[in-house]
């Protein structure tokens, strides 16, 4: 076997596949390599490769895995690498069968994400001091935080003309540097335009440049820094409960929902290439909805 279709080069040319083909980001596919070169690294050691692995060997790392400590949601995800890598050699004509078709994920309990309340979230978008320049800012932020869905990390990457406030959208830059446009709502796309006419060029030495929520020096704010906003916001507003950076994305899209929305409208707004990632919130909304019957409802 040429080191071109050996173990290291099909586990190349995978990744290539999977950044061409999907737009795969630099971070999923570091996660990828990192599974696919420690079961190369594991086959090894059983005298064995990639293409022959035995229908054994991943059950019996697996089991091995969870001995050492490792959790089921690990080994969910590396049984899924494998998977999608077994099945793309299978649809290159490399082997005739899929030798981890018996394989069976293995099970847990899903763990929905943190989400606020819709009373809450108006008690943290209300939180900052809009009588001061960074106050404007930081409440424009929230605002489009939680009426568009963005991931933090698209939030703090937009520029000055990601926004057009006469059609009232957003072009967001999401994972895998896909595009989309998220609509504005009214109240979002009124405190841009307050912090535009009333903060931002107070928070620059040059209002030309491109970030539109300016941190240190002009540039583009860091996650941890907005992250920091939040918490202190939070602490204004006297919410107590865990909040992750993506808490505003999960109450986005719990509200919506709650309100009746269509899942897949939902997953277009927040950038979901795959339904079932966006499935998570359904359980999400109905857990609210059986919460509030039993609390209201006379036999609940």
């Amino acid at each position: 076997m040429s080191e071109l279709h050996g173990d290291s080069g099909l586990i190349d040319a995978f990744l290539d596949a999977l950044w061409l083909e999907r737009g795969a980001s630099e971070h999923t596919l570091a996660s990828y390599r990192h599974d696919l070169e420690a079961w190369r690294r594991h086959l090894t050691t059983l005298e064995r490769q990639l293409l022959a692995p035995g229908s054994d060997a991943l059950p019996d790392w697996l089991s091995a895995r969870r001995e050492e400590g490792y959790k089921l949601r690990s080994n969910a995800r590396l049984l899924s690498t494998l998977r999608g890598f077994y099945r793309w050699l299978l649809a290159q004509g490399t082997i005739d069968s899929d030798p981890l078709n018996e394989v069976r994920l293995p099970r847990f309990k899903t763990t929905l994400p943190d989400t606020l309340d819709e009373e809450e979230v108006e008690r943290l978008l209300v939180a900052p001091d809009t009588g001061t320049a960074l106050g404007l800012r930081d409440r424009a932020m929230l605002e489009v935080l939680y009426g568009c869905g963005l991931r933090v990390t698209e939030l703090i990457s937009l520029r000055l003309d990601s926004v057009n406030l006469r059609q009232g959208v957003v072009r967001v830059l999401g994972k895998g540097d896909k595009e989309r446009l998220v609509p504005l709502g009214e109240e979002a796309q009124l405190w841009i335009e307050r912090y535009l006419r009333s903060g931002r060029s107070e928070l620059m030495t040059d209002i030309r440049r491109l970030p539109l929520f300016p941190g240190r020096q002009d540039g583009f704010m860091t996650r941890q820094t907005f992250w920091y906003r939040v918490k202190h916001y939070a602490q204004v507003a006297a919410i107590d409960k865990p909040l992750s950076p993506h808490t505003l994305r999960h109450a986005f899209a719990t509200h919506l929902l709650n309100h009746g929305a269509n899942l897949r409208v939902v997953q277009l707004l927040l950038g979901h290439s795959d339904l079932s990632t966006t499935q998570i919130y359904t359980h999400v909304a109905q857990a609210r909805l059986e919460a509030l019957h039993a609390e209201h409802h006379p036999r609940g």
